[in-house]
């Protein structure tokens, strides 16, 4: 049976977890990396559609290139950041899912029957799901991050996906050890009342 986290987890993962604009001159490893996908890859997804496609700009080479494609403070962040990261998704997911869904092979031939738009929208949704699911496992794993969408999706896509042009830029993150001398005030989260209704 399921247990509530305690207040010390939850504080990590929701109550004290902050968006960072800079971090620490602390390495991530590529263990760490591995270690946020062996917890994100479990969160759930369309048919367990997966499709978000992944790139951690761990050289300064990479963040540099990365970099290059945002606006604003954003290049600064990137290219600052121990490691960036492009949440990609791949509009052509059904193409996996005889592996990744095997016990309904039809679904391959029924996803692949849609318009491209439709099937667009599906790995949007998704693989912004898994972004999710990033962030929430970087913090499992006590790391931080930055999650930001300003930046030029069509530019990111030429540098880094030209050779998977079934697969678009849907977001990006900066992931390290957060430096607290980054971040703003706490911005308002209203009351469950606020936004919320039960039918």
């Amino acid at each position: 049976m399921n247990e509530v986290l305690s207040d010390a987890a939850l504080d990590q993962l929701f109550r004290q977890a902050r968006t960072y604009n800079g971090y620490l001159d602390k390495p991530v490893s590529t263990e760490q990396l591995h270690a946020i996908w062996d917890l994100m890859k479990f969160g759930p997804t369309s048919a367990n559609s997966l499709p978000a496609r992944i790139v951690w700009c761990a050289s300064d080479e990479a963040r540099g290139k990365l970099a290059a494609c945002a606006g604003g403070n954003n290049g600064d962040k990137i290219r600052n950041a121990p490691v960036s990261v492009i949440i990609g998704m791949d509009v052509n997911f059904h193409e996996a899912l005889p592996e990744l869904f095997p016990h309904a092979p039809a679904m391959k031939d029924i996803f692949g029957g849609m318009p491209e738009a439709v099937r667009e929208t599906m790995a949007l949704r998704n693989s912004s799901l898994q972004g999710a699911y990033f962030i929430m496992a970087a913090r499992a794993v006590g790391l931080d991050t930055g999650p930001m969408s300003g930046f030029d999706n069509a530019a990111v896509d030429a540098a880094f996906f030209a050779e998977q042009p079934g697969v678009k830029s849907n977001f990006i993150s900066t992931l390290g050890y957060g430096d607290p001398a980054t971040i703003f005030g706490r911005s308002p989260r209203p009351d469950f009342e606020r936004f919320n209704s039960i039918a």
